[in-house]
This record gives structure tokens, sequence and C-alpha cells, in this order.
């Protein structure tokens, strides 16, 4: 946002809310945001945008999510109509494959479990992560919670019902608390899957998805300059990411006692040694 003129404290004022420890308070804070009358107002997560929705249908959204068609929060990624755009992450669409590779990355798994969102996760998709573990004789359990509060219970009631790894779908609200499940995990030394690369660099065991910093950065950054110097939000369609990076930490899969296949080393973007 430097680089291109708006400084924040000059010509740029920024203010937030912080759901994710006050989930429930998302339609409140919306209201607040709308108040205050901003040109641009940046919600994160299918709960958010929805919300600001509701409180305003004039002051442009930009938004980021799992699915803004399917969600039903844009007619169409080219054009979004409204006055809501930004990116679709695919993150859904991903646990699939995050839970393939932490299959792969464990040999002899046997039982294994997915923390998942209450308030983000379809049930249709977890039937299909279901279906997908027992095809190669794997038991899944799922775990759902609906607060950070509740994490390290469901974490350690996975470890004591067996599971020998940890899918953590994705979800806006487990993003955030990505050091407590990261640290909890460690300490039951279950290895865990997570959404964002940078997760995986940051001691999580594995990670697969795109780049955060690129999705901000070079494609959110864009759309918002683009809001902020006048262009109208029906011609800014919605993004979607198209480089997903797999990052495995070795350092931490041998303080978890895993030896990772060399084969699955080798098609990893980024080996952390």
């Amino acid at each position: 946002m430097r680089r291109r003129g708006f400084i924040d404290g000059q010509n740029l004022t920024i203010d937030y809310r912080a759901f994710a420890p006050h989930v429930d308070l998302i339609s409140q804070y919306a209201a607040e945001l709308v108040k205050a009358q901003p040109d641009v107002i940046y919600a994160g997560g299918g709960a958010a945008i929805r919300a600001v929705q509701q409180a305003t249908k004039a002051i442009p959204i930009l938004g980021i999510t799992d699915d803004m068609v399917g969600e039903g929060l844009v007619d169409s990624l080219a054009r979004p109509n409204g006055n809501t755009t930004g990116i679709s992450i695919l993150a859904t669409e991903l646990d699939g494959k995050r839970q393939e590779i932490l299959i792969e990355a464990v040999p002899g798994l046997r039982r294994m479990a997915a923390l998942a969102d209450s308030t983000n996760s379809v049930v249709a998709k977890l039937d299909e992560l279901r279906g997908a573990a027992r095809a190669r004789n794997i038991e899944l359990s799922i775990y759902r919670v609906t607060k950070g509060e509740e994490i390290a219970a469901a974490i350690d009631a996975a470890k004591t019902s067996g599971a020998a790894a940890l899918n953590v779908l994705a979800s806006p609200m487990l993003d955030v608390n990505h050091r407590l499940i990261m640290d909890r995990a460690a300490v039951l030394r279950l290895p865990a899957m997570f959404q964002w690369p940078e997760v995986g660099e940051e001691g999580g065991f594995s990670a697969y998805g795109p780049r955060f910093i690129d999705i901000l950065r070079d494609l959110q950054a864009r759309q918002l300059i683009q809001l902020l110097r006048g262009v109208k939000l029906g011609d800014i369609p919605v993004e979607q990411p198209t480089k997903f990076e797999l990052v495995i930490n070795l350092k931490t899969a041998n303080k978890l006692g895993v030896t990772v296949p060399a084969i699955l080393v080798a098609r990893a973007d980024k080996v952390i040694e």
C-alpha cells in the first residue's frame, strides 16, 4: 500500500475489529464499522462478509473466504454485482488434498482426526473426507469446535481416541488459533496439516495451499487500491489463487518421531531441515 502511495496515518486510516475471539459479536462489530462510513470494509471469512453485507448495501466490501459464489456472497466471479468483491481461496476444496498428503506423510497411518470449525463446515464435505479416508482403510474422526477455548480439549480427545495425525480444516477461526493448535499437537506428538504454507515454516508439521502473504499482497492489495482510487466495484472481479505450495517441516517431524517418505519430501516446494 505504501509503495502505491497510501500511507497509514497520512492519507490512509485503518480501523478494525478482531472478531475471532468473539464470534458472537460479528454483527455488532460490522455495524460499528459501517457507522464510521469508511471508503472500504475488508472482511475475512464468510460469516464476517455476510454480517457486513447485512449492515450496508452502499459501502464497498472487500472479502476473502472459501468460495464467494458458492457461499452466495456474490453472483459470479466475473461480475460480482452488489457491493462485494474479493478473493475465493478454495480452502475447503483443498481439505481433501491436505488429507491425502497427510496420510502419505505418516506411514502406516490407520486412525486420524480432523479439527473442524462448526460454523464453517459443510456436512457433505466432512462426509467426503470420511469416505476418502475409508477408501484408504483409515478411520477418520472429526472434532468440531465453535471457539478457540474448545480447541485444546478437542485435540486432546483426538489423541486419546488413538488418532495418529491431525488435519486442521480450513477456517478463519482455526487459522487465528494456529499457534495454539501447533503447540498442542507438538506436546501430544501429533503430526498436523495446516492450510497456509507459512504455518509449516513457523513449525507446523506440514502445510499445503496458497501462500497467505501472496494473496494479501498480490491479489487483495491490488483490489483495495482499485477501490480507493474510485474504480467501480462491479468492474473488479473476484479472484482466485493460482499457486499452491507444499511445505514439509522435517525439524518438527524429527521431534515427533515421524519419518516422512523421501518421495514426498522430494515433491515439497519447501523443506524445513
